[in-house]
């Protein structure tokens, strides 16, 4: 049996921190044997907000050496850089001229993000999503594993395919409908200086997160500082004073999940555990677990970016494989629309 097709990929913005690994790459290893699977670098996603050019490529390279020290493997997946595909270019700028304008200004994500640039909001941030299909509908994508916030861009994706194969491939439809691959546990961890918010690279304060090449003494420092209550027990529920719903202890429940995640321990070993401890008590075994959980992936992490040749071998191998396909989806799209081959 043909097993299904899954594309993903994380802008080069700075290390990854645990949002990223639990969120996505984590569940993208375990369940790697099952698809066929193209994850990339999404370093053309990346320019949508201010970027520093002297970076950008060695920050490709450390997001790729990341997905291979987290468990990727090469016998289940292609790893490329987005921007070594030129097709992922002009397919977005083929995919403008079908996507209605209203359908990107409606994107919440584009509202929130534009609010914060202000007068400097760029057109390619407007424009993030078709990106986005771009890189998705090259692959003829079955899966696409994303977050809740992304969700609603996966559903334009689907929307312009839908789209484009009704107005130029009615008999004979050009893109596949992408479905979302969505894991139950962990899918968003919370910021650790504000339980309330996702885990980011794009909050300013290093104290938020936990990045997986950060140092034993600097986690410890970031789970010692992390934002708590002053309840003692500790619980995924709702407070224990009966305050009202589970949101209100956010912080506590995002650090139980944490906790569940980096020791493998199950929710009810970990409620169990955890029901009659202070926060004294708790910080350092989630400290010791992550560090611990820590440990193989920035070992691996090191042994690859020490090798850079070996890396830029599974780049260019990576991008031979999804270059194949994607220009024939391109091409496909090209004719669709009525442009002249050369030769024709």
């Amino acid at each position: 049996m043909t097993k299904k097709r899954v594309l993903s990929g994380i802008q080069p913005t700075g290390n990854l921190h645990l949002g990223n690994y639990l969120g996505s790459i984590r569940n993208w290893v375990e369940h790697q044997h099952n698809y066929e699977n193209y994850f990339c670098v999404v370093d053309l996603h990346a320019i949508t907000a201010p970027h520093d050019p002297q970076t950008l490529a060695e920050n490709s390279y450390t997001i790729a050496a990341l997905y291979l020290a987290c468990g990727i493997s090469l016998e289940h997946a292609s790893i490329f850089i987005q921007s070594h595909i030129p097709a992922h270019s002009e397919l977005t700028w083929l995919l403008n001229c079908v996507t209605p304008l209203n359908w990107l200004q409606d994107m919440i994500q584009f509202k929130e993000k534009a609010i914060k640039q202000g007068e400097n909001v760029n057109v390619g941030l407007l424009d993030y999503p078709v990106l986005m299909a771009a890189d998705i509908l090259l692959y003829q994508a079955d899966e696409v594993p994303v977050g809740e916030d992304q969700k609603q861009h996966l559903e334009l994706t689907r929307d312009i395919a839908a789209r484009f194969n009704h107005q130029f491939a009615k008999k004979q439809p050009v893109f596949k409908l992408p479905h979302a691959l969505i894991q139950a546990d962990g899918a968003r961890i919370m910021s650790l200086t504000d339980g309330t918010r996702k885990m980011s690279k794009s909050d300013p304060s290093d104290l938020s997160r936990i990045n997986l090449l950060d140092s034993p003494d600097l986690i410890e420092k970031k789970i010692k500082k992390c934002k708590t209550d002053l309840e003692r027990g500790l619980t995924f529920e709702a407070s224990l004073q009966g305050r009202g719903s589970a949101n209100d202890r956010p912080e506590c429940r995002n650090l139980l999940t944490l906790y569940m995640l980096m020791s493998g321990k199950s929710k009810e070993t970990v409620a169990a555990e955890c029901q009659d401890l202070g926060w004294g008590q708790f910080k350092p075994l989630l400290t010791e677990a992550t560090i611990e959980h820590l440990r193989p992936i920035q070992a691996k992490y090191q042994e690859v970016m020490t090798d850079k040749t070996y890396l830029a071998s599974i780049l260019e191998s990576g991008r031979d494989r999804a270059a194949t396909i994607a220009d024939r989806t391109l091409a496909e799209v090209k004719s669709a629309l009525g442009f002249s081959q050369v030769g024709s």
